[in-house]
């Protein structure tokens, strides 16, 4: 049995690599050919700490895993990782556990790597302006993928600590020189997103973190923070303003994102504003982006089927390397 740190995992994959694992996750998912039972959920009385078990099954592709991950928020304000997760890789065909997985790493590539979906797919082509809101464990995967899937000249970051949000800009700018984007820490979540093409939030805060008013026509906007029915990142104005709605999975979406949840209790959409899921676009059962002006949202919880296609590929490639 392999044991997978980060560092082995950097040495034979990549975040590109992962997006491809993570379009098929998604195509594979919509098509009903992954088994993905709704996460198991456990939060504690203070209503952030979660507890979470995923496990995921695809026949047709031989591929079985199960996800354990531990989601505490305010861990970041200690130095620690607020999420805290182990993959068990699981040969399909004898049940035996082949590779326990960085489960931390691993869920930083395949969330990342499902924004970088999204934006591949529904994206303008001529984006030069990205934002980004939250610098958490999630943040780096999240800017990058960006990065990967279109060509832009600048990224501005943002979070409620604005020291965090410079170091944060500071590290990033270094690691990423490749892309040549230029990548620079503001104070607010507004003077990031305006004028941007691009606006990914990953944060778990309980109210918006920018203002609808500061968004412009034709962006493309991610929302990877908010997994329960209470936390709301994403401006309900803008969901209920939005040309086209998508997802990663329609029923945990519905169960769990309170990006979607809030507005559709207040009623300022309802379930026909919803297009569907980003698999079927991929797929072309659905349309994606027709034009420039179409303002779209894409909301991510996070689903079993991510963690299988990557869990997946990591191991195939990781086993040879250790042949």
């Amino acid at each position: 049995m392999l044991v997978l740190t980060k560092k082995d995992i950097e040495k034979c994959y990549s975040l590109k690599e992962c997006i491809d694992a993570v379009a098929e996750a998604f195509k594979y998912f919509s098509a009903g050919k992954v088994d993905v039972p709704l996460r198991t959920q456990i939060v504690k009385k203070n209503g952030r700490d979660t507890f979470l078990c995923m496990p995921a099954f695809c026949e047709e592709k031989d591929a079985a895993c199960v996800k354990i991950l531990n989601m505490f928020p305010n861990n970041i304000e200690h130095g620690l990782p607020s999420i805290n997760a182990q993959v068990l890789n699981i040969d399909a065909n004898t049940g035996v556990v082949n590779a326990i997985i960085d489960g931390n790493y691993l869920t930083q590539l395949r969330t990342g790597a499902a924004s970088g979906v999204a934006l591949k797919y529904l994206a303008r082509k001529n984006c030069t302006k990205g934002a980004l809101i939250g610098t958490g464990a999630q943040a780096a995967t999240q800017l990058e993928a960006m990065l990967l899937v279109r060509d832009l000249a600048e990224v501005l970051v943002s979070d409620l600590n604005f020291e965090r949000a410079q170091e944060f800009a500071s590290k990033m700018q270094t690691k990423l020189a490749k892309y040549q984007t230029k990548i620079k820490a503001v104070k607010t979540g507004n003077e990031a997103v305006r004028d941007a093409d691009i606006i990914i939030s990953v944060t778990p805060s309980h109210k918006p973190v920018y203002d609808f008013s500061n968004v412009k026509k034709g962006a493309t906007i991610c929302g990877v923070g908010s997994y329960q029915p209470q936390m709301e990142e994403t401006p309900a104005e803008l969901v209920a303003h939005a040309d086209k709605i998508y997802f990663d999975a329609k029923k945990a979406v519905l169960a769990e994102a309170g990006d979607i949840i809030i507005p559709l209790q207040q009623g300022l959409i309802d379930e026909s504003h919803l297009q569907g899921e980003i698999g079927k676009v991929i797929s072309g059962e659905l349309v994606g982006r027709e034009n420039d002006e179409e303002t779209i949202f894409f909301k991510t919880v996070g689903i079993a089927a991510q963690d299988l296609m990557t869990a997946k590929a990591i191991y195939a490639k990781a086993a040879v390397a250790n042949n």
